[in-house]
């Protein structure tokens, strides 16, 4: 496993700082690597990552595992929370991994001479214990693996907007096959293209 510091200055790289959660994100990539026990980032994509929030923390937990969004070993699902839970791909056991709900009180502990809130947590999330830092759950994935990583490579288009869908995407429904903003609506909506819902209804009703 590579020294602390420079996998801080990894995830710092990109960024003009470190901060606090940068070195969680770290920490708790050694963290989720050592629960799996891996003695280092394994090789062809083993280690799948689902990040409960994303931001510098992410950064951090790339720089400690070679995890990445483009390698298709990192995930987002964005519940707002610093966590992120760690998956063998190959034995299917997963690890949920987490800051302890009072980690910023303990860090003082390991800062007794620095005042400043934000410098205390710099300094202590670098050498607390993980057992000091970390909640560490053993869980299952109510997703299978299989579905998640899906079979890369595969293409169809969406009968109403025409796109390409990657990756089993795909929704079918009522005989067609939609992309997800199409059957379910997502995160955009383009103006005055309320014919997607009428075509929908009307196929529906044949």
């Amino acid at each position: 496993m590579r020294p602390l510091d420079d996998l801080l200055a990894i995830s710092s790289r990109d960024h003009s700082h470190l901060c606090p959660r940068q070195i969680l994100g770290v920490r708790m990539g050694l963290a989720g690597l050592s629960a799996l026990d891996f003695d280092a980032p394994p090789e062809k994509k083993r280690l799948l990552i689902i990040a409960e929030t994303d931001g510098c923390f992410v950064d951090g937990l790339s720089a400690a595992t070679s995890c990445t969004v483009g390698r298709r070993t990192l995930r987002v699902e964005d519940y707002g929370k610093v966590a992120a839970t760690f998956v063998d791909t190959q034995t299917g056991r997963a690890f949920r991994v987490a800051p302890a709900l009072d980690v910023r009180q303990r860090a003082y502990a390991y800062a007794p001479a620095e005042p400043r809130h934000y410098f205390a947590q710099m300094e202590a999330y670098q050498v607390m214990p993980d057992d000091e830092m970390f909640t560490v759950a053993e869980v299952t994935l109510t997703t299978s693996i299989e579905a998640i990583l899906s079979r890369p490579g595969l293409r169809v288009h969406c009968n109403v907007c025409g796109e390409e869908i990657m990756n089993e995407r795909e929704i079918k429904q009522n005989g067609l096959t939609l992309c997800k903003t199409c059957a379910h609506g997502g995160y955009y909506q383009i103006v005055e293209r309320d014919s997607i819902s009428l075509f929908l209804q009307q196929e529906a009703a044949l």
